[in-house]
């Protein structure tokens, strides 16, 4: 038995997951792998070939690790706990109007909670994903995620819903590294193609980066119904028809079917009268907005005054100093410092102070 302990490493197959597997096995933990199925690629109906996380190749990618490493590797099936929730929770957000963030749940209520699950069962005390972010205890003993050393690579932005008990028996290995030092690693082990593989960027669950063709295939009925839905300006005028307020994002420019002489954007989307508004670039800019499902990990409540924090509202965001008071355990609101632009209901809006992450939530409604 390890003196560090016991880790269950998610593995995927890609550079990353597995470089993590490596570092602990070489820093002298007792390394068990697991390769969660969560995605039928047969059943998604893309075009594309399989590929990522959850193909063959990548799951025997996995155990052919694991093997020549000398730790056991397991295979488990969660594709019914993901479909009941990401890919219901997926349709159902679209259906109402707003634009899901499926990474976010799988990693804070499937992922963690199936490995924490399998970790209890297999007597492991800990468990390890290649994400590319850090943690952090606070002096009053609350962990909290960190950003990554690497800027360009940084996914504390989809760990803000991360419980206590989630982070305090995570590792993340790579949260200190780059992308060209974690490649590096992987050669100087002699896994010369792995440090070459190339990354994927799209949802497992929608290969071909189509999200209107999979919301078409789980809802066979969809495109009929909500079909003849109006365009209409931020001043009411009608502007035409579009193909259903489902197949639209906050923001969007481009495939909106219709020529207006001018760039226009979707800068709101109603469900209940199917209707899309259309405006310029201006239009799109929102001062303030609402925030449910709050998470706090660095703080276990924010100040009766609230705080001053640097606001993501998208993945790739630079973030907006912003002013927070929390309204209830899981309400907050958000007065920004600056305009921001394409602020979508569904998204995640994560908060920061410095690198560390305070906490985050979905984002209700925009002002």
């Amino acid at each position: 038995m390890s003196k560090l302990g016991r880790v269950l490493v998610a593995m995927s197959g890609g550079i990353d997951s597995t470089v993590t597997a490596m570092m602990l096995h070489e820093q002298g933990y007792e390394v068990v792998g697991i390769t969660m199925k969560t995605w039928d690629y047969a059943n998604s109906g893309g075009s594309k070939k399989e590929t990522g996380c959850c193909s063959l190749d990548s799951i025997n990618d996995a155990r052919s690790v694991a093997v020549s490493m000398g730790f056991p590797h397991f295979i488990i099936d969660i594709r019914d706990e993901f479909g009941d929730h990401v890919i219901d929770n997926f349709v159902d957000e679209y259906m109402a109007g707003r634009t899901p963030n499926p990474c976010v749940l799988c990693n804070t209520h499937i992922k963690w909670s199936a490995l924490l699950k399998r970790a209890d069962a297999m007597d492991c005390e800990f468990i390890a994903t290649g994400h590319y972010a850090q943690l952090n205890q606070t002096d009053a003993g609350r962990w909290h995620v960190r950003k990554s050393a690497d800027d360009h690579k940084d996914q504390s932005y989809v760990l803000w819903g991360l419980s206590q008990e989630c982070m305090a028996r995570s590792r993340f290995p790579l949260g200190h590294l780059t992308k060209p030092e974690v490649r590096q690693l992987a050669y100087d082990w002699g896994y010369e193609e792995l440090s070459k593989k190339a990354e994927s960027f799209e949802i497992c669950f929608v290969p071909d980066n189509d999200y209107r063709g999979f919301l078409k295939r789980r809802l066979p009925e969809l495109e009929g119904q909500v079909a003849g839905g109006k365009f209409v300006s931020v001043t009411g005028e009608v502007l035409g028809e579009h193909d259903g307020y489902p197949f639209y994002t906050i923001g969007q420019r481009k495939g909106l079917g219709m020529a207006f002489g001018e760039p226009m954007y979707v800068t709101e989307i109603d469900a209940a009268t199917n209707q899309v508004t259309l405006g310029r670039v201006g239009d799109l800019v929102r001062n303030g907005m609402t925030v449910g499902g709050l998470t706090l990990q660095k703080y276990a409540e924010l100040p009766a005054e609230g705080l001053e924090l640097l606001t993501k509202v998208r993945y790739k965001d630079r973030g907006t100093l912003s002013h927070i008071d929390q309204l209830s355990p899981d309400l907050a609101s958000v007065e920004f410092f600056a305009d921001v632009r394409g602020v979508a209901p569904g998204q995640s809006a994560v908060f920061y102070e410095g690198d560390d992450v305070v906490g985050g939530g979905l984002i209700q409604t925009s002002r």
